[in-house]
């Protein structure tokens, strides 16, 4: 056995969702596995996206051979533009995810300068010291990979995103095959999808929705309105066939779902029967019950293509009564109130909205493998160590326990986080320490704009305490303040009369107070100022609101 240690160090995706990114070391050689974002939670007031902190890698940037993608979805492929703007590496990924990547590098003018090697279920390539074999899952996506890496010390496993579904819609089989010979060579560790492991059972096929399906094609009497992710292409193809079957002529509406379409119908994945697809412009010139719409916003997104539309504010999706909306696609924790809030303006249009509330047939199953999947890919598998990834600590927990109990086919268990250092060497494997891992809040969907933490901090001050603006008019050759201080307050409610007159004075005292050298010198005044006031506030009210003094020269 070769001397030497294997590091495999998560960078996101362990200890919460999304950011999904891990680095594989061996001496002087470190390939990526997967570099997704996160969208971010409320507190992150004004971000757009976060992205995973690479500093590890920009440190060893001489070592870093390349990035290898599972599939493309964006928590596993949206931090790919912020990455590749610091580090000009190859990428490797499934003709459908390097269709997604092109879009999104496009977009931020790198596109010439990638580097993007395609590659093939079950055919191998090499990267440094590593052999990397692409096995064929699936997913609610088309075209994903679990990867095996060959590494001297031995075969690590990683899953990316799976289910076993047995009756694909694409027919390209989930392959068991390699995963139960991989298990009788030996197997050093495996990385496996603990998004479901709260779910007992398995996840139901994707054509456990063609019922649903064809039920509500069957009895929609006018309009239909089918939404759900744009990734969803086996969901897409379900709905071009079943228009086609109904009789109904089909439009996509909403920027993703266009492009999802167009690279999916490119790539072979969708037929559209010549004369079926129609502009939404034209969708008025065709009697309601022979239109279906497939519309992006699944998720309430403010300004989504069905978010405008449930208030009647799109130029050609109108939703009106009788029409029927139909929401194919889980709820995202987090986006609860903005689902239900657009549901209630369907409601309002009259319109008849379907969504997944766990009746049968499901509207939606999940993309992702429950209890007994996980358990089945770990007795083909017999991994020497299991890790379980991509998930939040509780899932991380609860995944380690179901493996934990599967004495015989699990060596030992090893539960880490993003930022541990997982060392494996000829005497086994332990947790080596830390790096620095974090998060990087990006504004405007820009590679550049971060957002610091202090802004972040800034921002959520404004959002609870307001702003107050004490303006001084002061006259530059003699010093003397020339009126009463003007405060001008936003988001501050001051509360009792007689605040603001006692504010002035407290201005106008420290101004009082000070001699005409400080006077003359604004940053010393301003500061002045600026902490008599909070003093004050903070005294009279409890609050703190954010005070920038404003000095006029006259």
């Amino acid at each position: 056995m070769p001397t030497g240690k294997l590091h495999v160090i998560p960078l996101g995706g362990l200890g919460e969702f999304g950011m999904n990114c891990m680095a594989v070391r061996w001496g002087d050689d470190i390939i990526v596995i997967d570099a997704g974002l996160m969208f971010p939670e409320a507190e992150l007031l004004g971000v757009d996206i976060v992205v995973p902190d690479i500093s590890y890698l920009t440190e060893n940037r001489q070592h870093v051979r390349g990035i290898v993608l599972t599939h493309g979805h964006e928590d596993h492929i949206g931090a790919l533009p912020w990455i590749l703007s610091e580090l000009n590496v190859p990428v490797w990924g499934t003709e459908f995810s390097l269709a997604y990547v092109e879009d999104k590098l496009d977009e931020h003018g790198l596109l010439d300068k990638a580097e993007l090697n395609e590659i093939t279920p079950g055919e191998r390539f090499k990267i440094g010291p590593f052999t990397i074999h692409p096995i064929q899952v699936t997913h609610s996506l088309v075209n994903c990979v679990a990867l095996a890496v060959h590494t001297p010390l031995g075969v690590i496993i990683h899953t990316g995103d799976f289910k076993v579904d047995p009756t694909p819609t694409d027919n390209r089989l989930f392959d068991l095959h390699s995963f139960a010979e991989y298990g009788k060579e030996g197997v050093l560790a495996l990385f496996q999808d603990s998004t479901n492991v709260e779910r007992k059972g398995y996840t139901p096929s994707e054509r456990a929705v063609r019922r649903k399906f064809d039920e509500v094609f069957a009895h929609t009497k006018r309009r239909l309105f089918i939404s759900c992710f744009s990734s969803s292409i086996h969901r897409l193809k379900l709905a071009v066939e079943m228009a086609f079957e109904h009789g109904r002529k089909i439009a996509f509406i909403g920027r993703s779902m266009n492009s999802s379409s167009e690279i999916a119908e490119d790539l072979g994945y969708i037929e559209i029967p010549e004369g079926l697809l129609i502009h939404p412009g034209d969708m008025k010139n065709y009697p309601p019950e022979r239109v279906c719409v497939m519309i992006s916003g699944t998720q309430g997104e403010p300004m989504s293509a069905l978010s405008r539309a449930a208030v009647d504010n799109h130029k050609h999706a109108k939703i009106e009564k009788g029409d029927t909306v139909m929401l194919s696609s889980r709820i995202i924790p987090g986006n609860e109130k903005a689902i239900y809030r657009m549901i209630d303006h369907l409601f309002r249009r009259e319109a008849h909205v379907i969504y997944d509330d766990g009746s049968s047939p499901p509207v939606h199953v999940s993309g992702h493998g429950s209890q007994e999947e996980l358990r089945l890919i770990i007795n083909l598998v017999k991994p020497k160590y299991f890790v379980p990834v991509h998930g939040e600590y509780r899932q991380l927990k609860l995944h380690a326990e179901l493996a934990g109990a599967m004495h015989g086919s699990v060596g030992k268990v090893m539960l880490i986080e993003s930022g541990d250092i997982l060392e494996f060497d000829e005497l086994g494997a332990r947790k080596a320490g830390r790096i620095n891992v974090g998060r990087v809040c990006i504004d405007s969907g820009s590679r550049t704009d971060v957002v610091e933490d202090l802004i972040i901090k800034d921002r959520r001050h404004l959002s609870e305490d307001g702003i107050v603006l004490p303006i001084i008019a002061i006259n530059k050759l003699t010093g003397r303040v020339e009126s009463s201080p003007e405060i001008v307050t936003r988001g501050f409610s001051p509360g009792e009369d007689g605040f603001m007159g006692e504010a002035r004075q407290i201005v106008m005292q420290t101004l009082n107070m000070s001699s005409s050298e400080e006077k003359a010198d604004y940053g010393v005044i301003k500061e002045k100022i600026r902490t008599d006031l909070k003093r004050y506030i903070s005294k009279q009210t409890q609050k703190r609101p954010l005070i920038m003094p404003v000095i006029l020269e006259i």
